[in-house]
């Protein structure tokens, strides 16, 4: 599937968090939001990206920025992993990959030899007014933060 273009209006979803509350992309118009996908909850690389996020929080929170971390996990498995690793943002569980398909995430993966479909760790800034400005398409986990907190400054 295709990447949603820039420019164009974000692609919508209403999805529920760790705590089971229904988070839907319009309850966010006037703020940046980020989101980002990652394949697996409390797996070693997301943890790290995850914690970077979590370090970040007074940065993102300064430039207005809202956090929405987007993985295929349960809500009770992205509960453990935010209560695990004190996570101070957003985590929605799109369990049937609708929304990983609709910003092209949900791909062909390959991993020691083995393929397999799962999401392509991905993310996606969101301008006050609801369109897609900018797609990190190549996420290092240990740097994700400063390198979203580095291109909003200087593109906002």
């Amino acid at each position: 599937m295709a990447l949603p273009k820039i420019g164009n209006m974000a692609p919508a979803f209403t999805l529920e968090d760790q705590h089971g509350k229904k988070h839907s992309l319009k309850d966010y118009k006037g703020k940046i939001v980020v989101v980002y996908f990652y394949p697996k909850a409390m797996t070693p690389g997301c943890t790290v990206q995850a914690h970077g996020l979590r370090d970040s929080e007074k940065a993102l929170k300064k430039l207005g920025v809202k956090v929405l971390g987007m993985s295929i996990d349960s809500v009770s498995r992205l509960a453990k992993f935010a209560e695990r690793d004190g996570l101070n943002f957003t985590l929605l569980s799109d369990e049937d990959h609708a929304i990983a398909d609709k910003y092209g995430v949900w791909g062909l993966k390959k991993f020691m030899g083995k393929e397999y479909m799962g999401i392509n760790r991905m993310t996606f800034i969101i301008d006050k007014d609801g369109k897609l400005k900018h797609i990190m398409e190549k996420v290092n986990t240990k740097s994700h933060h400063e390198d979203l907190i580095t291109y909003i400054k200087e593109n906002f």
